[in-house]
């Protein structure tokens, strides 16, 4: 295994975090506040259920603007969270990481008991989200509570712990459409949902070479250590599978050009990704990670374009019906 470079990387710049009051800032990093691109992840699988079943259902606009807010909030904070539980399990495992040696549990900045505290008010306020569901979606979303804690131990027994992050990552997928019609329409959602598991593969994969020298070390294991040399291909063939199968959604969804155009624009992001990112180099693994974030932003766009298009023909029709 080639070793990753550790050529010095930009220096963070300043961001409202570090204004905070001080005995605040340690939480903040905790929940990663200052790296909105994991929120981000955790949230486009919701945005492309949401407005999916928002289309299959020819919804008020009303409904989507609403569903996406409400999830949006609940992302933030269940990433946050989710980043809380990982903390108070890996916290020794992070010292010997230099990348994550500075995260407040690892740098004794905060201890493992004042981070378990912290939690109560971040489930709660995700548990006020998901209060505001029908009953069929507060049963599912708890349901994905067991792969949220399950995972940090995932990196210690399996070199696949990315796919149980993907399991709950994409869960949303799920969840958003259930919000919208009271349950899933699974002939829809599943290939949905693993499309979305299949892209979080790619990009967390990436974001796994980062680590790969220190992670042999200290005993952590991981999809990019599994792969080594076969990561382009595989991570290429996960892309093809996984804007197939989201696209195979769209089409059992009637979707039309639009959402198709979306799809296609995400598989080109992720084809230049994987062909690009150069994995034994931190600074571009972290730019392909990031990247891989606008694949999810092109598929809520395409969906959200065609069920605008919907609702802008249908008052079309209307007006010109009228006019008669």
């Amino acid at each position: 295994m080639r070793s990753t470079s550790y050529h010095p990387l930009p220096v963070t710049p300043t961001t409202w975090v570090d204004r905070a009051p001080k005995g605040l800032r340690p939480y903040l990093y905790l929940t990663r506040v200052d790296k909105p691109i994991g929120t981000l992840l955790l949230f486009y699988p919701c945005t492309w259920s949401i407005t999916m079943a928002s289309y299959a259902l020819n919804t008020s606009p009303l409904v989507p603007f609403t569903y996406v807010t409400l999830f949006g909030i609940g992302a933030l904070v269940m990433r946050g969270a989710g980043c809380t539980i990982n903390d108070m399990w890996d916290h020794k495992l992070d010292k010997a990481v230099e990348r994550t040696r500075a995260r407040p549990i690892a740098a004794g900045d905060i201890t493992p008991r004042q981070a378990f505290w912290s939690l109560a008010p971040q489930l709660s306020a995700g548990l006020a989200v998901l209060t505001q569901l029908n009953w069929y979606s507060i049963l599912l979303g708890a349901s994905s509570l067991s792969l949220v804690v399950i995972y940090p131990f995932m990196k210690r027994i399996t070199y696949w712990p990315q796919a149980v992050l993907g399991l709950a990552f994409n869960w949303g997928a799920l969840l958003g459409w259930s919000a919208v019609a009271g349950s899933v329409d699974w002939a829809v959602a599943a290939p949905l949902y693993a499309g979305g598991v299949l892209w979080t593969l790619v990009y967390d994969t990436i974001y796994a070479h980062q680590d790969k020298a220190d992670d042999v070390l200290v005993g952590i294991r991981s999809s990019a250590l599994f792969l080594g040399q076969r990561t382009r291909p595989v991570l290429g063939a996960f892309s093809a599978g996984a804007v197939g199968l989201i696209s195979y959604a769209g089409f059992l969804n009637d979707h039309g050009a639009l959402f198709f155009a979306g799809a296609g624009l995400a598989g080109a992001q992720l084809a230049r990704i994987v062909w690009r990112t150069n994995f034994d180099d931190r600074k571009s693994c972290w730019d392909g990670f990031v990247g891989c974030g606008k694949a999810g932003l092109f598929i809520w766009a395409g969906a959200l374009a065609d069920y605008t298009y919907m609702k802008v023909t249908q008052v079309e029709e209307q007006e010109t019906s009228s006019s008669e």
